[in-house]
């Protein structure tokens, strides 16, 4: 799936939403769904239940877009936020052990920093390329973090390598990214 050639401007969608205008709700629909979906899917492991989160987000994006303030992030990371906040929810619900640690919230905070390019055009194979240039210790332990919704113990068991070592994988791992979509 490739995005369009045209910069999509995530921030003015989100404040559309608050002054209720559903234009923007549609086009930041149309625009972010099918990748949103994938964020939810890896949390539930359930489409159905994906396909839920992903309404209960957008509900609550349309409902709560006067809340979001441009000064504290990006608009598109406030968005994966909401669906990826919704699918851990669900995903608790559903009897899955996920509990986040401090470390992992900072963690979130880099993400977000290494993907405020993304504000300023880059797409979804500036991504690919460059997790690809991750090794692969670093790649798992990135993606188990902020697409599978593992804490960091759960990814050290998962792999079997070192709390700590787990926690420095991450951290050099998005340090790549920010350098390498910078």
């Amino acid at each position: 799936m490739s995005e369009p050639a045209t910069p999509f401007d995530y921030e003015a969608a989100v404040l559309a939403c608050a002054r209720g205008e559903r234009y923007a709700l549609r086009a930041l629909y149309e625009r972010e769904a099918a990748w949103l979906l994938g964020v939810a899917m890896r949390i539930v492991r359930n489409r159905e239940r994906a396909e839920d989160v992903l309404h209960d987000a957008f509900v609550q994006l349309w409902q709560g877009a006067q809340g979001f303030d441009p000064a504290l992030g990006s608009a598109r990371g406030w968005v994966y936020t909401i669906v990826r906040h919704r699918a851990l929810r669900e995903a608790r619900r559903g009897g899955r052990e996920l509990s986040l640690d401090p470390q992992d919230l900072d963690d979130v905070a880099d993400l977000q920093q290494a993907a405020a390019p993304a504000e300023r055009g880059f797409d979804a194979q500036t991504l690919e390329r460059c997790l690809e240039r991750l090794d692969d210790s670093r790649r798992a332990c990135v993606l188990h973090a902020f697409v599978d919704g593992y804490t960091h113990e759960q990814i050290a068991r998962r792999l079997q390598a070192p709390l700590g070592t787990i926690k420095s994988w991450i951290r050099r791992g998005l340090a790549s990214l920010r350098e390498c979509m910078a």
